[in-house]
């Protein structure tokens, strides 16, 4: 076990390693809570809208609340503590199943989108998770810890539609009605996981040790590289994710055709999570994120090529492993810009962009599918990806001159 103090920061791989099982397991869990908003929204949204093009909105309003939420999660864990953080957004993943499920047997659209931004608020909090992961973790085991936590994801991808299938029914008619009593359920059961969670409380901001100002910590190249890296592998993935469904059924293919390509894509996104870390500490973040580039291009590159079946599922699957290296790895960047006292504002804050530009994508996506096609969707990537690309290269190369900064 490796114990140290930095600080007021503990350093200890040995309860790194069990929180991030703990907290594994909650993104296993609470992932699947926003799996089942996915994988049913629109078709609810279909039932419940008054106008049938507004049938994918809620999808749009739970990006929204993903969005929004990041700020406040940043800063009741500032104040409160991680896990307090982290039970406040079980609240809301709870809320999210009961408020759906009313919604459904009322036949209130407005309701349904209200559940909808509740789940967003939960993403919000679990996606701190990966962060949280890494609090106790020393430079060496940071990224492992971080991979270990989204390798929750594989199952959150696995228990969701399973719910979705084995629940849709059971209150005919209400079709789902069920199924979100099963969603707050697994809230339920992630919020009493959440109760392991042990991450010491940090300490009281004072002037003495509220650390840097966020303006300066912001102006660090470092930091700039590590957003725009996350916006960058984050935003060209759901903007592509998004648009591929209705994609490969304009293009004549099934909807079982295209529920295997997402979960082609979504097995890509965190299967490489059991080594993606062990590639960070050997390798470095700015190697396995210039990997991740060239992974998204390449997805680009199939996607433009064609449109058999093939095209768009190997497209997909090198999608999502690219976001896989180029996120971790971009996520653990961040993790190197600030001290242990600024931690939750910076984390914050970095989520705060990477999940408004998501949100930005999740609206474009199905209009530049619309007006220029499958093809256009794709292209967009590589201006996007390359850019970021070109700073990650400039980066490297300061860090070779002055490896301090």
């Amino acid at each position: 076990m490796s114990v140290a103090a930095e600080g007021h920061h503990l350093i200890d791989d040995a309860l790194a390693r069990r929180n991030a099982i703990v907290l594994a397991i909650g993104q296993a869990l609470a992932g699947a809570n926003n799996t089942v908003l996915i994988a049913t929204g629109s078709i609810a949204g279909a039932m419940l809208a008054p106008v049938k093009t507004l049938a994918t909105l809620p999808i749009s309003i739970y990006v929204i609340g993903l969005w929004l939420g990041t700020l406040p999660v940043g800063a009741l864990a500032r104040r409160y503590g991680r896990r307090t953080a982290f039970q406040i957004g079980t609240v809301f993943g709870v809320a999210t199943g009961l408020t759906c499920c009313v919604a459904v047997l009322y036949g209130s659209f407005p309701l349904f989108n209200l559940g909808a931004f509740f789940c967003g608020l939960y993403a919000a909090a679990h996606q701190a998770y990966r962060f949280a992961a890494a609090d106790t973790a020393s430079d060496a085991f940071r990224p492992k810890a971080i991979s270990w936590v989204l390798i929750g994801g594989i199952f959150a991808a696995i228990i969701g539609p399973q719910v979705v299938i084995a629940t849709k029914d059971l209150l005919p008619p209400y079709l789902f009605a069920a199924t979100y009593l099963a969603q707050a359920a697994i809230a339920v059961v992630a919020g009493l996981m959440l109760a392991l969670l042990r991450i010491p409380m940090p300490p009281a901001v004072t002037k003495a040790n509220a650390g840097r100002p966020l303006s300066e910590i912001a102006r660090q190249p470092k930091f700039i590289v590590a957003v725009v890296c996350g916006i960058a592998s984050y935003s060209m993935m759901n903007m592509v994710m998004t648009a591929a469904p209705l994609a490969m059924i304009e293009c004549n293919h099934s909807v079982a055709d295209a529920a295997l390509g997402l979960q082609w894509h979504v097995l890509g996104m965190y299967v490489p999570s059991f080594f993606t870390g062990s590639l960070i500490a050997r390798f470095g973040p700015a190697r396995v994120i210039a990997a991740g580039f060239v992974m998204l291009l390449a997805s680009a590159g199939v996607s433009i090529a064609g449109i058999t079946l093939w095209h768009f599922w190997v497209g997909l699957t090198l999608l999502g492993v690219g976001w896989n290296f180029a996120f971790i790895g971009a996520t653990t960047l961040v993790t190197e810009t600030h001290r242990p006292q600024e931690r939750n504002r910076v984390q914050s804050f970095n989520d705060f962009l990477v999940f408004g530009s998501m949100a930005i994508g999740s609206f474009g996506s199905g209009k530049v599918l619309a007006t220029y096609g499958w093809a256009a969707v794709n292209e967009i990537v590589f201006p996007v990806v390359l850019s970021a690309a070109i700073l990650l290269g400039w980066l490297s190369l300061q860090q070779r001159r002055n490896p301090a900064a």
